[in-house]
């Protein structure tokens, strides 16, 4: 495990699902944490704390401008700076599968709204401080789907393309900094918001792609935390404006 020992980082989406992996695992490998969510952060937070971490619990809508400035405020007023930021809050379980044709307007711009301005936001938001640092690593957390082109979430995966887009134009504007800014792309993953939407659908519940994978197991979020912490740490001070997929070798990217 990296050593993140004097790191501060803000995960996005962390109250629960692969977000949670995260912070718990940043945490256990030293960093500072700011579990940062839309719902309540706080049982986290204080999972993280009790295991002898140290963490904060801020409510954020990432869509919001002021939202993602008061927590970024927080972050600085508490910890005093920021290292690192890992953007995996998104809009999946409750969009439903269908298809595009049925997708409407506000539906649409609602998954862009989180899944895709939330991350330009929470970026915009900490690079200041990180420029100042002349170090940061920003994380976006995009999904295989948009590499694959699947089907019958039109919204979802064309939010998750346009965040590799976005981390390949940042990572080319924030080099100079010395900020490093990379894609991972989760496969099919058994997390909490995978469950709901297998349960939302009607759809008995399991990893539909375990046959169609070179590891044939279910991935869970554990899985992807490895990639996670490698890009946050100093191990990674030379990748930036990279994709890691990590799927049990579904896709050979």
């Amino acid at each position: 495990m990296p050593d993140l020992s004097g790191h501060v980082g803000i995960i996005t989406g962390a109250a629960r699902g692969m977000g949670r992996a995260y912070a718990a695992a940043a945490a256990s490998a030293g960093a500072k944490v700011v579990v940062a969510d839309i719902g309540d952060a706080e049982p986290v937070a204080g999972e993280v704390t009790e295991a002898g971490g140290s963490a904060i619990a801020v409510q954020v809508d990432v869509s919001d401008e002021a939202s993602v400035g008061a927590m970024v405020q927080a972050t600085i007023d508490e910890f005093g700076r920021i290292d690192f930021l890992v953007n995996n809050a998104a809009l999946y379980a409750t969009l439903g599968i269908s298809p595009f044709t049925a997708i409407t307007v506000d539906d649409w711009d609602r998954v862009m709204a989180v899944n895709l301005r939330g991350p330009f936001l929470c970026a915009r938001a900490v690079v200041p401080h990180m420029i100042e640092q002349r170090n940061g690593s920003i994380v976006n957390i995009s999904s295989n789907t948009a590499l694959a082109g699947v089907p019958f979430l039109a919204h979802y995966v064309s939010s998750k393309g346009g965040l590799i887009a976005l981390t390949r134009a940042l990572a080319r504007e924030l080099g100079e900094h010395a900020i490093r800014v990379n894609t991972v792309t989760p496969g099919f993953t058994m997390s909490d918001g995978s469950r709901q939407l297998f349960r939302d659908a009607g759809l008995p519940e399991g990893d539909p792609t375990i046959n169609e994978r070179s590891i044939k197991r279910e991935q869970q979020p554990e899985d992807v935390v490895g990639a996670v912490l490698f890009l946050v740490a100093d191990d990674s001070r030379f990748v930036t404006g990279q994709i890691i997929n990590v799927d049990g070798g579904w896709l050979a990217h």
